[in-house]
């Protein structure tokens, strides 16, 4: 694999940043790769690790020169990162990041973007529930979807270069515009993500199974939603303060098929169960004939696999 950027800072050290940076080391997609995280004690482990070439002590000092740099904090964070480092970006640089909503983050980091860099959004749709710069490795993204945002100003030579990266991370890629990216995550990730901490938090409310029950006798089913459930608290309040609107319509209509599935099950209406849970069935034989994910039980994952 060739090199596709002289140099690329990852601002923020997390799970995808410290993952992008192993996954940009094995293909040696870089020549140098720079990275800054708020924490002292981040840069610090950063540091003994080996994560980045260089840790650098403001997020400034990381982008500085750079061809390419990415946004790897909450969402929440991301306009102020972006007007740390406007006055520092070189001539014909590309802004990227990876947050899971787009709309917010488009509004917050454009207008600090500077005439001559080049703002592509995107997101890989890949992660696991650890978090912090010992979580990542450079697998994460393999045969996984990055989906690319291009705004109306986007460069379409830096779109096809960060399409190339992302591809030769291991990930396949899309483009999509913002608002459709953050309805179809409403679906497939920020909803599911609300319904398992729901589901945690009511089993930490049913004090008639005591807490030692719920741990010992998690079957499948509630012990895939605590590993949801576990993710990072900081980056999901983001995502649901940032994707409010389409998270709401996607709950409202999971209230409505959670009402229907209730009434099924008062009235003993055993035909609108079956129908339900066949057509459910469905889609996860399609999540598994498109490569997403295998047969095997808990989540096609080794239990002693770090993913």
């Amino acid at each position: 694999m060739s090199q596709v950027y002289d140099r690329v800072a990852l601002i923020g050290l997390g799970l995808i940043a410290s993952s992008m940076f192993w996954a940009i080391k094995r293909s040696g997609l870089a020549g140098e790769v720079t990275g800054y995280a708020r924490s002292q004690e981040t840069r610090d482990i950063a540091r003994q690790i080996g994560l980045c070439d260089r840790v650098c002590d403001s997020a400034a000092d990381a982008a500085k020169g750079a061809d390419l740099v990415v946004l790897c904090v909450p969402v929440g964070a991301m306009g102020v990162v972006a007007a740390e480092i406007a006055p520092v970006l070189k001539p014909g640089a590309t802004i990227s990041d990876v947050g899971s909503v787009k709309r917010d983050v488009i509004d917050a980091v454009a207008p600090y973007v500077p005439q001559g860099v080049h703002f592509v959004p995107a997101h890989p749709l890949a992660g696991t529930e650890h978090s912090g710069p010992k979580s990542g490795f450079a697998e994460l993204f393999d045969n996984r979807w990055c989906l690319l945002v291009p705004t109306q100003g986007s460069d379409p030579d830096s779109v096809a270069t960060l399409r190339k990266f992302w591809e030769a991370m291991g990930a396949n890629v899309n483009e999509m515009d913002a608002e459709h990216h953050d309805l179809v995550l409403a679906v497939t990730s920020h909803a599911p993500h609300l319904i398992a901490y729901t589901m945690v938090g009511v089993a930490d409310d049913l004090r008639r199974v005591t807490d030692s029950e719920v741990i010992e006798y998690s079957a499948a089913g509630f012990r895939d939603f605590t590993r949801i459930a576990a993710s990072d608290p900081t980056m999901w309040r983001d995502v649901f303060l940032s994707n409010k609107e389409a998270t709401l319509e996607i709950l409202g209509r999971f209230t409505e098929e959670l009402f229907a599935l209730q009434r099924a099950i008062r009235t003993g209406d055993g035909d609108h169960l079956f129908d339900y849970f066949t057509r459910t069935r469905a889609i996860r034989r399609s999540i598994i004939d498109a490569g997403q994910d295998t047969e095997a039980p808990n989540f096609g994952r080794d239990p002693g696999h770090k993913e």
